[in-house]
Formats: structure tokens, C-alpha cells, sequence
């Protein structure tokens, strides 16, 4: 278990980084934004029928890994789903807990994951579910040494303007080194200055409609090597 547990403000029933005065997902419709921008932005569930490594910055709640669990679910499980998130400052169980009980549909899987997972814990096979790891630690140093890859990115840290630690050139271009042929990425963020990154690191990267009141995202997938 990590010291670097996250601490929290609560509004609505919605949990707010205190570090960064930021929710963890929307205030309108969390599941609905996740299913919009990582789910759709990567072009899933349709490419459930192959196994798949997806790769996160930023765990948080585990919402974004439960709707995805779900959608694979439903899609009939017919490829292995591997799951790796970078996780900072991990929620305590009984926070996310309480985050999660908004989200009644999803409530089995909620379930399963607290009881399966702990902060810090070393990959877990959830039982009917992916197989789990949450590595702990700066994105900054934990992705660079990664040694796995990822066919998707979801990119969900707080708000650039917020937490530009997980929006840095340097990141992304190793996102982008861990990620394969093909592979693809997307955000809710629309930020110039991150899409520029994007490019640089060998994606390319279109701005799309964003969920609710934001106007517009990112997807991008990385060019071939020429």
C-alpha cells in the first residue's frame, strides 16, 4: 500500500482531487463521457474480438476499467483484455467505493474489483475480467520503464492546465514508444499544445466532438514507421 494515497474533496457525491481541484470524471455523466471519449475515440468495442493491452494514465476511481470491462463483456469475451493503468496517488478503497455507487450498472463489476484489488497490488487476473495492473508511481518515471505495450492509450489525467505533469512532451513520446504498430490513443483534452505533442511523438491526431459541454477531443493513432 502506497503512502501517496489520493486526498479528496467531495461535491454532489463526486470526488475532486484536492492536489488538483479537478473530478475525477464528469459531473454530468461519467460513464456516458468514458464510454464517448476511450471506448469510441478507440474505436472500441470493435476491436474486442482480438485480445487487446490497453494502458491508462491516471487510474483513479477505476471507472474507465469498469466501463471497459462491461463493454467487453457484452461483446462475448472473445479476446484476452490486459489492462495497465499509471496511477500516482491511488484512491483509497473505501473513497473508491464511494465514487462507484453512482454508477449502479456497473455495480457486479465494482464489486469484483474491490474485492479482487488493492492500491499497489502486484497484476491481478479479476475473476471473468482482464488482467489488472495498476503500477504506482510518477507516469513520468514508471512509463519510460514499462515493460509491456499497449494497442490503446487512454490518456485521462487531470486537466492540462491543472496537472501538466501527465501532459509533458516527454510522456507522451513515451506513450507512444509503448505503443504498437497502429495503435491508437485518445483524450478528452482538445489542448493545442497537447495535440502538438501528440504529432511530435509519431501520432496523428484528429480533434473530434467531445462529451457534454466540451467541444471538442482527440483521437490519434501512430503512423507506420517509413
Amino acid at each position: 500500500m502506497t503512502d501517496q494515497t489520493a486526498k479528496l474533496d467531495w461535491r454532489d457525491g463526486v470526488p475532486i482531487a484536492s492536489a488538483f481541484d479537478d473530478p475525477y470524471y464528469s459531473l454530468d455523466n461519467g460513464l456516458a463521457e468514458t464510454e464517448h471519449v476511450f471506448l469510441a475515440g478507440n474505436n472500441l468495442p470493435a476491436r474486442f474480438d482480438d485480445d487487446i493491452a490497453i494502458a491508462e494514465l491516471g487510474f483513479g476511481t477505476g471507472l474507465n476499467l469498469l466501463v471497459t470491462w462491461a463493454a467487453w463483456a457484452a461483446n462475448g469475451r472473445r479476446g484476452r483484455l490486459q489492462f495497465t493503468s499509471f496511477e500516482a496517488y491511488p484512491m483509497a478503497c473505501d473513497d473508491m467505493q464511494q465514487a462507484l455507487a453512482h454508477f449502479p450498472a456497473l455495480a457486479d463489476y465494482a464489486g469484483q474489483l474491490l474485492q479482487e484489488w488493492t492500491p499497489g497490488a502486484r497484476p491481478v487476473q479479476l475473476t471473468d475480467g482482464p488482467k489488472l495492473h495498476v503500477i504506482v508511481g510518477d507516469a513520468r518515471q514508471t512509463v519510460p520503464t514499462w515493460d509491456g505495450m499497449a494497442d490503446a492509450w487512454y490518456l485521462d489525467g487531470f486537466s492540462p492546465a491543472k496537472n501538466p505533469q501527465l501532459w509533458e512532451p516527454s510522456l507522451l513520446q513515451a506513450v507512444a514508444q509503448h505503443t504498437r504498430p497502429n495503435g491508437t490513443a485518445a483524450t478528452y483534452s482538445a489542448a493545442g499544445h497537447v495535440r502538438k505533442s501528440l504529432e511530435n511523438a509519431g501520432f496523428d491526431v484528429m480533434r473530434v466532438p467531445g462529451f457534454g459541454r466540451k467541444r471538442h477531443m482527440s483521437m490519434a493513432r501512430l503512423r507506420n514507421a517509413k
